[in-house]
């Protein structure tokens, strides 16, 4: 694992300049710069505008300081505005998410703001039990919680449309929010990453929108889940034991309190859907049946060992148009008055 995530950093092209101590540093955004307007032949051509680079912002919780990208729309909104937080991959880092996932481009159109948070050592405490290196595995749910928090007070974020994306451990990170949190996110999607199972087990404590997108030829963690993974290189996080994605995404149905699930053959990917009943909300599996342990769709190329990329499936699209097609979460008094009446 440890080899193969030094090979997927080295692949990836990134303009990121990161300054120690400083509270925000710019970065190079992926955005494409805005059309201009139209002028008349005689009229000097106006410049087109910049894209916002992204930040390096800092945010300091339980005593130590977590770092974080974050990238705004290019026009202010007029509004409380929609937050993606993409977590990455093991071994990676926030600049090489955003240019995996290509996230910026696809939110811009939709006004959301991105925050890419950095996950201590590489890794995220994506699993419930403690650690030599993670005595506090609620230490990220926590670092997430107080990111949001933040920026629903100083960038105007929607505390009603708040989405959690990640990949591979990162996709199980996005799980685990979504399972202890059920009341902060409004959707979740994961990206090659599955329930943790077995001493780490997740279970989903509320109902929560979940999409799982998943390599039907994954070789470094299996659709079928990870029963029994080896153990950790010295000085890295444990590698946690994982459910399937099917039983993840099910768990999920069933928090959900969901319609029986329908499956879909589509050309290049298989695609499961949990309906919502009256008052409920939905859970999607779509299994890319080519991809290995990638983000399909990606303009990245994968190193050796991670499997096939895959074209069949426009994974970016489909993560922003599942998460923007749910409701909003319902305010925060609504949620109470929802809960008692569901008991």
């Amino acid at each position: 694992m440890t080899s193969l995530s030094r090979r997927w950093s080295a692949v990836l092209v990134v303009g990121l300049a990161l300054t120690a101590g400083c509270s925000t540093d710019t970065d190079s955004g992926s955005d494409s710069a805005a059309s201009s307007s139209s002028s008349s032949s005689s009229a000097k051509p106006k410049p087109k505008p910049k894209p916002a680079p992204d930040t390096r912002e800092h945010l300091r919780v339980d005593g130590t300081t977590r770092d974080y990208l974050l990238h705004k729309p290019t026009a202010p909104g007029s509004g409380p505005r929609p937050l993606v937080v993409a977590f990455h991959g093991r071994g990676a880092d926030p600049a090489e998410m955003r240019e995996l996932a290509g996230l910026n481009e696809a939110a811009k159109a939709r006004g959301m703001l991105v925050a890419y948070p950095e996950a201590l050592r590489k890794t995220w405490g994506a699993g419930a039990a403690p650690s030599r290196l993670r005595p506090d595995p609620d230490a990220d749910v926590r670092f997430t919680q107080a990111l949001v928090d933040k920026l629903v007070r100083t960038e105007r974020a929607d505390p009603r449309r708040v989405y959690v994306v990640g990949f591979s451990n990162g996709g199980s990170m996005a799980l685990r929010v979504a399972a202890d949190r059920p009341k902060l996110v409004a959707g979740a999607v994961s990206v090659a990453g599955q329930l943790p199972t077995g001493r780490d087990e997740v279970r989903p404590t509320g109902p929560v929108p979940v999409m799982v997108v998943y390599g039907g030829k994954d070789p470094v963690r299996p659709v079928t889940g990870l029963a029994k993974p080896g153990p950790a290189p010295k000085g890295q996080e444990p590698i946690m034991a994982t459910k399937s994605a099917r039983s993840s995404v099910k768990a999920f149905a069933t928090a959900g309190r969901t319609k029986p699930p329908v499956e879909q053959s589509r050309k290049g990917y298989d695609r499961t859907v949990w309906r919502p009943g009256p008052g409920t909300v939905p859970a999607e599996l779509l299994v890319v049946r080519d991809a290995g342990h990638t983000w399909p769709g990606t303009r990245v190329t994968p190193p050796e060992g991670f499997g096939p990329a895959s074209k069949a499936l426009d994974t970016t699209g489909a993560v922003l148009g599942f998460l923007t097609d749910q409701s909003p979460r319902p305010p925060h008094g609504a949620a109470k008055t929802q809960e008692h009446s569901d008991r």
